[in-house]
């Protein structure tokens, strides 16, 4: 699904608006869903691990309206052409963006949640594409649409959890939970410390600004091709371990117990993923430590670190993602990572407010030398997370 911002006033029709015109009725509501930046716990939500996502105010945007036919009708403000007819008892995979909303209806369905069918007009501003989790605010917003107008009642993070098993199962994706629970349990002004086991959350503050701070992210616009196929490699490496290790996942390894983990295990190979998912998260609970201390400006090297772990460890970076974090470093950054699944999309840095432009300019050279399109460049705000907004 590509990206068109919704505009809402300024002679630019609303999500309500185009619905009413698509499908001949108003919408019974207006559901939005963020996409996320991951300041820290990468890779780590598989294995049972900590992670610290925040929302963007980037969403996706769904105008909705139940039926009582076991049709679902879906279009997207990038789509061209009518809407797209699916019955709700056939529902099947079909490779493409109408997947992420069928795929939370049928896991609804599924769990025995009552959906009859529904009108749905899609719009997004969530790059796709950048690691920036676009396909979570997608699932999100049906997901919190369909709750709201089928009234059932379902927490947030019960919609995260099927919103997963749309993913893993429906359209094939063996990702983890972090990013629907981001998407989700949010809340501007702030970090979500989760723990993917249970997930158990903490809002933890985050205002870079009141700190003199930003958070610059970096959409290098590349997405490799064989990312799909290594990020199932890196997750049943992960398994792997935690088999040879007897544990039930790699979070259950403590940090002062890793070298002697390590010793145990032959493969070269898996014993870089289990270092990286437990210095990871080591990494997590350093950040809300120093976070919590007011000590925000440390928090710049532990971002690094993690993306040395990523690249030398995981090996999930790629030469655009490390010439972003190599020249913003070298640009006065105070840390910068890779964030995502990897293999192109986006880097993080974080930087002086007064050092913004200095570092844009450099990255933005960087990839010029280097005859690279030009990355996209914005700051990252935290943001409120999935809501109605009519």
């Amino acid at each position: 699904m590509g990206v068109r911002t919704a505009f809402f006033g300024g002679g630019r029709v609303t999500a309500a608006e185009t619905f009413a015109e698509l499908y001949g009725r108003a919408p019974e509501g207006v559901w939005a869903a963020p996409g996320r930046v991951n300041l820290i716990g990468e890779h780590t939500d598989y294995n049972d691990g900590f992670v610290m996502p925040f929302a963007l105010p980037h969403t996706a945007t769904a105008a909705v309206r139940r039926r009582d036919d076991g049709v679902l009708r879906l279009h997207s403000a990038d789509a061209d052409g009518a809407p797209v007819e699916l019955h709700l008892d056939t529902l099947t995979p079909a490779s493409g963006w109408t997947d992420y909303v069928a795929g939370v209806a049928w896991a609804l369905r599924d769990a025995g949640h009552a959906v009859g069918g529904a009108d749905v007009h899609i719009e997004s501003t969530v790059p796709t594409g950048a690691g920036l989790s676009s396909s979570a605010a997608l699932e999100i917003v049906t997901a919190l649409a369909l709750n709201d107008v089928y009234e059932l009642g379902l927490k947030r993070w019960q919609l995260a959890r099927l919103c997963q098993r749309a993913e893993n199962v429906f359209v094939g994706a063996p990702t983890g939970i972090m990013d629907q629970t981001a998407s989700a349990c949010c809340t501007e002004g702030h970090a979500l410390f989760l723990d993917t086991r249970d997930l158990a959350q903490e809002q933890v503050a985050l205002d870079l600004a009141a700190h003199g701070l930003c958070l610059l992210v970096v959409d290098t616009r590349v997405k490799h091709a064989h990312s799909d196929g290594e990020y199932g490699k890196r997750r049943a490496g992960c398994e792997a371990g935690a088999a040879s290790l007897g544990v039930t996942a790699l979070r259950d390894i403590a940090y002062e117990d890793l070298d002697a983990a390590l010793a145990r295990l032959d493969d070269a190979q898996v014993r870089r993923l289990v270092r990286h998912i437990v210095t990871e998260n080591r990494r997590v609970e350093r950040v809300i430590e120093h976070l919590s201390a007011g000590e925000v400006r440390a928090i710049g090297p532990v971002l690094t670190e993690g993306h040395a772990s990523l690249r030398d460890d995981f090996r999930i970076s790629c030469a655009e993602l490390d010439l972003v974090v190599d020249t913003a470093l070298g640009a006065g950054a105070l840390g910068a990572r890779m964030t995502g699944g990897g293999f192109g999309g986006s880097a993080i840095a974080l930087v002086e407010a007064a050092s913004v432009d200095t570092v844009t300019k450099a990255v933005e050279a960087a990839f010029e030398g280097a005859g690279l399109a030009a990355p996209r460049v914005f700051t990252a705000i935290s943001s409120p997370g999935a809501r109605r907004l009519a």
